[in-house]
């Protein structure tokens, strides 16, 4: 972890970070600061919860502001004795729970209880996702390898659909499954929660793709879903180059949008929980998620609280 002069150096030479309250311009590292501080969900102990906006990656770049670039000067603000780390987090331009930790002996008995968990069939992550388009199943589970690929300059996560055995066990493809359950729609958008059996980089938003609903504010991935006649379809990835996601004038007009802001839109992929050995940690999704599901017309929901933990360990839910 850099110490506070490294922190004050990234901070002084950092660009932009998570994106603001609205559509706008990006936050800069003081403002994203202050946005950390206010997010704590839930403080006890050597662990610290708090809900990270979209777009503010864990460890970034060099000289690129992040999460573990303003780990520091969080500290010091919230009046921390030691250093924090990071035990779990969501991906860059994923919103939601980030569990920290001041205490390596804390942190290494959280890491081996997930471990554990999965060994057990027990999934300790929940996500919500709001998605364009409405999967055709109220409820069910998209299974697929998947594989980086080369495409031009960069490499890209795509779907191998029959993974055979010898790529999957030279690790070339790795074999994925994510849950899924839609929790209401309205207009041909969906809320979706969403529970990954698998990790795997970018595994959510590629197969929300292959749901034929990607996820809204998605520019990586949404081009891979075609339309003929309003009836969506999948196009290979190498027929689908990356770009700004493409939203009809009708839904751009609900969302207050217009065609020109649409590159500014976050992705609205959210985690939601965590389940940890005394029960779930819960963190809100960021006020563009809620805003979002209000333009829609879609189910708000109450947002998640962490009045206290039960003092007795709770194991994950089955499933």
């Amino acid at each position: 972890m850099a110490g506070g002069g490294s922190a004050a150096r990234v901070l002084a030479r950092a660009g932009h970070g998570a994106r603001a309250a609205g559509w706008g311009r990006p936050l800069g590292p003081e403002e994203t600061l202050g946005l950390l501080e206010a997010s704590v969900v839930h403080r006890e102990g050597a662990l610290l919860a708090l809900s990270k906006p979209p777009g503010l990656p864990v460890l970034g770049h060099p000289g690129e502001l992040s999460l573990a670039a303003l780990l520091p000067a969080l500290r010091r603000r919230l009046g921390l004795p030691a250093e924090l780390h990071v035990v779990k987090a969501p991906a860059r331009e994923c919103s939601g729970l980030v569990l920290l930790s001041s205490c390596h002996r804390a942190t290494d008995q959280l890491q081996r209880f997930f471990t554990d968990a999965h060994r057990r069939g027990q999934y300790p992550a929940t996500y919500r996702a709001v998605t364009v388009g409405v999967p055709a199943e109220a409820e069910g589970e998209i299974r697929t390898g998947l594989r980086w690929q080369r495409q031009g300059d960069t490499a890209t996560v795509v779907p191998v659909p029959a993974p055979g055995r010898r790529s999957l066990a030279r690790k070339e493809v790795k074999s994925t499954l994510t849950r899924y359950r839609v929790l209401g729609a309205a207009g041909g958008c969906a809320l979706l929660q969403l529970q990954p059996r698998t990790a795997f980089p970018e595994q959510l938003p590629v197969h929300l793709t292959l749901l034929l609903c990607p996820a809204l504010g998605d520019h990586r991935h949404s081009s891979r879903v075609g339309r003929v006649l309003g009836v969506p379809f999948l196009l290979p990835p190498e027929a689908a180059p990356t770009r700004t996601q493409v939203l009809d004038r009708e839904l751009l007009g609900r969302l207050g949008l217009s065609p020109r802001q649409l590159h500014r839109l976050p992705l609205h992929l959210h985690l939601q929980q965590l389940v940890l050995p005394r029960g779930p940690l819960c963190a809100p999704p960021p006020p563009p998620f809620l805003r979002t599901l209000q333009r829609l017309g879609l189910p708000g929901h109450e947002e998640p609280q962490n009045p206290g933990w039960d003092p007795h360990p709770n194991p994950l839910p089955p499933h």
